[in-house]
């Protein structure tokens, strides 16, 4: 199978944190399973804590979900845990689609009767708490604690520097042990470059034994189950009955007048002109 893995960072500036991304998914991908990962090139790649930067990059991930299926892949994975044009792109593709946040939370859900967050910054740890209440699951929330690594290039020196690598462990496994102090049964990573240090780590369980959802693991493994389900319900997985219901062929071709050619998979109720015949 083929999975896209939409990074919300530049490749510019994620030339230590991509590589070390793809070598984690080759230690834990099934057998056969093709990964890609693909940045934002556009415009941004930065920012996704700030929402009008968010809404300018989530564009970009709803033009290349059309992409990935006129490519082939099987499922489109959101690598980014503010959930970015999740539920656009649901609405537009006829393949599964997951998002870092919500995978991990309900793998959590399914690994503890409650969890906790480990957050990065004081303004990313509100928009997350609105996609876990949008997703159910405030009430297995037992509580949030937070780093102090604010900038992505803090992160990244842990990926090069294996001094700023244990560095990172350590501060991590203290805020960790905090919440597993208030009753916390999983520990969630609540940012992609915190889970690529601890996947990079190799860090999967707190101090105590607690096990820590790494979401990238997460989302790839339940990427591949969703690609597996898709085929066993004969493309199925995503329901298409109301939220995620793209418009139908009665409306399409009106939307398309002034839209462009947008839902790819819905087809025109427009009959094809008549090709003229060739003059001898």
């Amino acid at each position: 199978m083929k999975l896209w893995y939409q990074s919300m960072l530049r490749e510019s500036l994620g030339n230590t944190y991509h590589p070390v991304l793809r070598k984690i998914f080759d230690k834990f991908k099934d057998q056969g399973t093709e990964i890609e990962v693909h940045c934002i090139e556009k415009r941004g790649g930065l920012g996704v804590q700030y929402r009008y930067l968010e809404y300018l990059e989530a564009g970009e991930v709803m033009e290349n979900v059309a992409t990935a299926m006129r490519r082939g892949f099987d499922a489109f994975l959101i690598g980014n845990i503010a959930d970015p044009g999740l539920r656009e792109c649901r609405e537009i593709a006829n393949i599964p689609v997951l998002g870092l946040c919500e995978s991990s939370l309900h793998l959590a859900c399914l690994m503890g009767a409650n969890y906790s967050l480990i957050g990065l910054g004081e303004k990313f740890m509100g928009r997350i708490m609105e996609n876990v209440r949008r997703y159910g699951l405030e009430n297995r929330l037992i509580g949030i604690d937070r780093l102090d690594m604010e900038r992505n290039h803090n992160i990244h020196d842990g990926l090069t520097d294996p001094k700023v690598l244990r560095q990172h462990v350590a501060e991590f496994m203290k805020a960790a042990d905090a919440s597993v102090a208030k009753g916390a049964e999983v520990v969630i990573p609540a940012g992609g470059g915190a889970m690529t240090l601890l996947a990079h780590a190799g860090v999967h369980a707190t101090t105590n034994g607690t096990p820590i959802v790494n979401g990238i693991c997460a989302l790839v493994k339940m990427g591949e189950m969703a690609v597996k389900m898709d085929r066993i319900t004969g493309g199925h997985f995503t329901s298409k009955r109301l939220a995620y219901a793209p418009p139908g062929s009665d409306q399409i071709d009106e939307i398309r007048k002034y839209y462009g050619n947008v839902y790819p998979t819905v087809k025109s109720k427009r009959k094809p002109a008549a090709k003229r015949a060739r003059k001898p």
